[in-house]
C-alpha cells in the first residue's frame, strides 16, 4: 500500500534535527543576546509536536515517553529553584548569582546557565505534556450514542 504522506515523512525526518539544534543554539546564546530557556524550550518542543503530528501520537509517546516528560519538569524546577536555594546557602539573596564563583562575572555566568537549563527542561516538558494529553483526549460521544 502506497503512504500518501511520503513526502511530510521524509522532509519532516530532515527538518526536526536542525529544529532541535536550534533550539540548542538559541539555549547556548541565551545569555549573550535575545534567547535563552523558555524560547529554546517551546522551539524544541515544536520539534517533538512536529514529530507527534506526522508519525503519530503513540510513536512520539515511544520516542518521548510520558515518564522522561515528568522526569524534565521536575528536573527543571528543581534545577532552576535549586540555583537560587544555593545562593541562599552561600549567604547571598536568592539568585544573586555573584556568589557561585570566586569572580562576580564568573558567578553570574555558572547562574544563568544554571537557570536557563531548568527553563528549557521544564518548558519543554510542560509544552509536550500538554500536547500528549490534548492528543489523548477522547472524542465526545454523540447523542445517538447514549
Amino acid at each position: 500500500m502506497r503512504d500518501p504522506h511520503v513526502i511530510l515523512r521524509v522532509i519532516s525526518k530532515f527538518l526536526i534535527p536542525f529544529i532541535a539544534l536550534y533550539a540548542f543554539y538559541v539555549q547556548f546564546h541565551g545569555d549573550f543576546g535575545p534567547g535563552g530557556g523558555f524560547q529554546a524550550g517551546v522551539i524544541l518542543a515544536a520539534s517533538v509536536i512536529l514529530y507527534a503530528l506526522i508519525f503519530g501520537l503513540e510513536a512520539a509517546k515511544k520516542a518521548f515517553p510520558p515518564s522522561w516528560i515528568r522526569i524534565g519538569m521536575t528536573l527543571g524546577v528543581l534545577l532552576y529553584g535549586g540555583t537560587g536555594v544555593l545562593t541562599w546557602i552561600l549567604g547571598a539573596d536568592f539568585l544573586s548569582y555573584g556568589v557561585l564563583a570566586e569572580k562576580s562575572y564568573h558567578g553570574q555566568h555558572y547562574g544563568i546557565i544554571a537557570v536557563e537549563l531548568g527553563i528549557l527542561f521544564a518548558v519543554t516538558s510542560v509544552m509536550i505534556a500538554i500536547f500528549y494529553a490534548f492528543g489523548s483526549r477522547q472524542p465526545e460521544p454523540e447523542a445517538e450514542d447514549w
